[in-house]
């Protein structure tokens, strides 16, 4: 059972989902109903609006980061996106978290559990974090951003996922954060919930992580 720690936080509100393949990922094809839900106006179990957007980055500024520009949540992004020329295709597991995210409106964090290494744990960023975030090497600068972090140091959050614990075309194994705040109670579980239903239409096995509050 994977397991996530949780460092107190006045506003944070966490879900996860532990995620195992049959097959490497590049060989998953999603199904219809995450090709429907990758649409802008597809059915949804909920919408996002301006009050979603206030109260994540709300959740993101609590400890001194600025969710602005470049810097703001990933789900603004997803939204952009949709809106102009639609969400791009990654892969299954990328694009069941970039619908889930859309509609929810609530970002969402998927890493290759086999990149991973030691406990996993979720914390605010110290001064001088960072890590790259593409193949390119750009790099974000983390200080005062909720991360989850490994034996390494942070690997993702709400705004850009590290390059090094990202899935490949072999992962099986995986791990999908929703970023939620307990300014939308139950929303986070929500969220997952809906994701679990779209990874499992493509033949993933999908189960709650265990959060445990430390």
């Amino acid at each position: 059972m994977t397991s996530v720690a949780v460092r107190p936080h006045p506003l944070l509100e966490v879900a996860c989902l532990s995620i195992r393949l049959d097959k490497p990922l590049s060989q998953v094809v999603p199904a219809e109903a995450l090709r429907e839900a990758m649409l802008p106006g597809a059915k949804a179990p909920f919408a996002t609006d301006d009050t979603i957007k206030k109260a994540v980055r709300d959740l993101l500024r609590q400890a001194g980061y600025k969710p602005t520009g470049r810097g703001k949540p990933s789900s603004e992004y997803l939204g952009q996106a949709a809106l102009e020329a639609g969400l791009p295709r990654i892969n299954a597991l990328v694009d069941a978290a970039n619908a889930a995210s859309l509609h929810s409106g609530l970002p969402i964090s998927v890493v290759d559990l086999d990149r991973v290494e030691g406990a996993l744990e979720v914390e605010v960023a110290p001064a001088g974090a960072s890590y790259p975030f593409n193949a390119s090497g750009q790099v974000i600068e983390l200080e005062g951003l909720l991360c989850l972090r490994d034996a390494q140091g942070a690997c993702a959050n709400a705004v850009k996922d590290a390059q090094r614990t990202k899935t490949t075309d072999d992962t099986r194994r995986a791990l999908a954060i929703v970023w939620g705040t307990k300014a939308l109670p139950g929303r986070a579980e929500r969220a997952a919930s809906w994701l679990g239903e779209l990874l499992a239409a493509c033949g993933a096995q999908v189960e709650p992580a265990t959060v445990k509050n430390i």
